[in-house]
């Protein structure tokens, strides 16, 4: 049995969202997975009774408080220790569910994954990662997206083999094309730290760890045709992403829609796993819908599946 951890009381419009997108979910799932809610369960389920679903079909785990958007993280984590998150990550790091998602406090959330469940022995700085568009029918993995705004080369070369990892084993793509992002192909081209990742990435890929395809400019990482995952710190990499998804609501706006921007709408994936952490944990936007709970709880799902923190934590025990 695979149990899935919902913060039923993270988002915007929690725990309405919350728990809709959980019970949108419940016939997408496999037959093994069952999923936990945590929060108030009077609230939760008022919310399951409207929309004639038995609260016995969910796990529910109540609890009392709730770490707000406004909140400092690491001291709400402590000091709210009967929070929806708080609790959550309580339960994973005991191994009580295999995984845990939330669209509340980002903050708090990168909290419990540093100090609840930890780094994988080895990994420097844990990423998370995003999924971009691509012309071709899949999405491009770029990582990371914001939690290290600076990175040593070390880091980022980490990141390629946590990158590699993940689209092998949760996008099925057997030999993942890893690049660095850069303002030119050249392997001197950019700045002391690219320069420098690039020499350890390619060290990486004669050593047969990740099929390293050398520099990808920006102009080139929309198409699909150069890389499967694509490295650069936190700053670049936010930057990216929220351009993304601002060229993608003027093309909304404008009427243009098509299955290339689809891939840019966040409701489609639901949430950003944190990734090189010794479980599960997926983060979703704050403003979250149901249907974007409903997506991340089914990535969440598939995490687990593909088991891709325990193929991390091989890699570097290697």
């Amino acid at each position: 049995m695979i149990k899935i951890g919902l913060d039923a009381m993270g988002g915007d419009f929690a725990p309405e969202a919350a728990v809709k997108g959980a019970v949108m979910a419940l016939d997408r799932l496999n037959e093994h997975s069952r999923i936990v809610l945590f929060g108030h369960r009077e609230r939760i389920c008022e919310i399951l009774d409207k929309e004639g679903c038995p609260a016995d079909r969910f796990d529910i785990v109540h609890t009392t408080e709730v770490i707000e958007m406004g909140d400092h993280p690491a001291k709400a984590f402590q000091a709210k220790s009967d929070s929806s998150i708080t609790v959550g990550f309580g339960y994973l790091a005991k191994g009580l569910i295999d995984g845990f998602a939330s669209a509340g406090s980002t903050g708090a959330m990168m909290v419990g994954s540093m100090f609840a469940v930890k780094p994988v022995e080895g990994v420097l700085r844990p990423t998370i990662s995003s999924f971009i568009p691509t012309l071709t029918s899949r999405p491009a993995v770029l990582m990371d997206v914001g939690l290290n705004v600076d990175c040593k080369p070390e880091v980022l070369a980490q990141y390629a083999l946590i990158g590699s990892i993940f689209a092998k084993s949760v996008m099925g793509i057997d030999s993942p094309r890893v690049a660095l992002l850069n303002i030119g192909e050249e392997a001197a081209k950019g700045n002391a730290q690219a320069q420098a990742a690039y020499q350890l990435m390619e060290a990486d890929a004669a050593a047969g760890k990740y099929n390293f395809v050398g520099n990808v400019e920006s102009s080139y990482i929309f198409t699909g045709k150069v890389a499967d995952v694509i490295i650069c710190d936190g700053f670049v990499g936010n930057t990216i992403l929220k351009m993304a998804e601002g060229l993608y609501q003027i093309n909304l706006r404008m009427g243009v829609t098509n299955d290339f921007w689809e891939q840019a709408n966040y409701e489609n994936f639901g949430g950003t796993p944190v990734l090189g952490v010794n479980a599960p944990v997926t983060i979703g936007h704050g403003k979250s819908t149901p249907k974007a709970i409903m997506n991340m709880i089914i990535s969440t799902e598939h995490t687990i599946e593909s088991n891709a923190v325990g193929l991390i934590k091989e890699a570097f025990v290697k």
